[in-house]
């Protein structure tokens, strides 16, 4: 009979130990908002960063005159700083250089309901959250 080895007893009773990884915030907003989407639309097949980073750099004439798109603030590179129209700094929006963002589900609502109103003139579908978010995450 071969003895066992003590590497892969202890291998085994440490991936034993180690707790399972539960989906972050992010997860689960992204999660939310694929639900929702779904609700609206069955043949919903994902988000998409490319849609999102369209939403963020296109202009809208639904909303306010000084903030037809994203950028209008948030400036053409998510990972640079951005200043609304009254000079108040705004913090880069790309998770890569602001590693804090998105986490709070409460804030990302906030947020969405004031950018989408003031840029379309509407507020963002569950789609376009989804998309959006998508592209920030990846940058």
């Amino acid at each position: 009979m071969k003895p066992i080895t003590a590497l892969p007893v202890l291998t085994l009773a440490l991936a034993m130990a180690l707790p399972v990884a539960a989906a972050g915030p992010r997860d689960d907003q992204l999660a939310a908002y694929a639900a929702a989407a779904r609700a609206a639309n069955p043949a919903f097949a994902g988000f998409s960063a490319a849609r999102g980073k369209t939403l963020h750099t296109q202009n809208f004439a639904g909303g306010k005159p000084e903030s037809p798109a994203c950028t209008s603030c948030h400036g053409n590179d998510p990972r640079g700083a951005g200043r609304t129209p009254a000079g108040k700094v705004v913090e880069a929006m790309a998770l890569s250089t602001s590693p804090a963002r998105y986490t709070d589900p409460a804030k990302v609502e906030k947020w969405f309901k004031r950018n989408c109103n003031e840029v379309l003139g509407r507020e963002c579908t569950p789609l376009e959250k989804g998309d959006w978010l998508s592209f920030m995450l990846g940058q």
